[in-house]
């Protein structure tokens, strides 16, 4: 798990070095921390979108891919959909799963805990009542979503959870985030 070369210490993955030059850059710099991530979407039918990402702003300056990842978004036929891509409630599990995994990687190494494996299962609760308006008391989003982690290492579990707060999309569900939306209209 721990290597080292002339220059870097790497563990689980993670190039610590780089990883804590990172860190001091920004207490030096702290503009260098502020990024921002783009989506854009198109509508194609029913429940089905396209999604895409690609350029974004960070470390004081604007980054473009090679190439865009893109997604399809959609819902099952249950939900009247073409099961086309995962649906966005789906997909936020997914984010969630995977910002909670680097960061549990990423913070460990950082603090010189190996990690072997993980693995991890997400579910949760959605009541359409909430999105078809049938109940005003009912939550739009989800009511609780369960994280389950299966980690391979030496640390203790309360590390692992501590660890694994530190996600961004963590913190995104969690708290809430302000959303403002612009309509134009063609």
């Amino acid at each position: 798990m721990t290597t080292a070369t002339k220059e870097n210490k790497i563990i689980n993955g993670v190039n610590v070095t780089k990883l804590e030059e990172t860190i001091q850059t920004v207490r030096k710099q702290p503009e260098v921390a502020e990024f921002k991530f783009r989506a854009k979407n198109k509508w194609i039918d029913g429940g089905e979108n396209k999604i895409e990402v690609g350029d974004f702003y960070g470390a004081c300056q604007e980054h473009t891919r090679k190439k865009p990842f893109t997604f399809t978004a959609d819902e099952p036929p249950v939900l009247l959909g073409k099961d086309q891509g995962a649906n966005p409630v789906e997909y936020v599990l997914a984010a969630l799963s995977g910002c909670m995994t680097t960061t549990i990687a990423y913070h460990a190494a950082l603090q010189g805990v190996e990690i072997g494996g993980i693995e991890s299962d997400y579910e949760g609760d959605l009541d359409l009542k909430g999105l078809l308006g049938v109940d005003p008391k009912a939550r739009k989003g989800y009511k609780e979503i369960r994280v389950r982690f299966k980690v391979k290492t030496e640390a203790e579990r309360e590390k692992i959870v501590e660890l694994a707060k530190n996600s961004p999309v963590f913190d995104v569900i969690t708290n809430p985030t302000p959303i403002k939306i612009v309509v134009e209209k063609e």
